[in-house]
């Protein structure tokens, strides 16, 4: 299992979830909701993040990033927000070269459960 390169985004980074839950509605204004997944799995994270590298350190980061495009594999990575290394995937992201040797790269990653 691949772990991303030790570089820490810049702030702000965002973090999104979307509980898996589903809902049915009635007639009479009555809503039922019930949570479905498994337990632990039902509540999936996605962070938007930026990296403000040296263009070597952002070469780094684009490669690692094709390589698990190529073979379609997650990696493990923790989040600025402490809660702990987890497996992720990142079906896209972009490179702004934006100075003299240095780059940005703005990059989505979406937590995954995996065996």
């Amino acid at each position: 299992m691949a772990t991303f390169p030790s570089y820490n985004p810049v702030y702000s980074a965002s973090k999104k979830s979307e509980p898996k839950v589903r809902v049915t509605r009635f007639g009479d204004g009555y809503e039922q909701r019930v949570t479905f997944g498994i337990p632990g799995h039902m509540n999936p994270k996605e962070w938007s993040l930026t990296f403000d590298l040296k263009d070597t350190d952002a070469a780094t980061v684009e490669a690692f990033l094709d390589a698990r495009a190529a073979d379609a594999a997650s990696f493990t990575w923790s989040p600025p927000d402490g809660s702990g290394a987890a497996q992720w995937v990142c079906s896209s992201w972009t490179r702004e070269l934006y100075e003299f040797q240095r780059s940005r790269i703005s990059a989505t990653f979406r937590q995954v459960f995996e065996p």
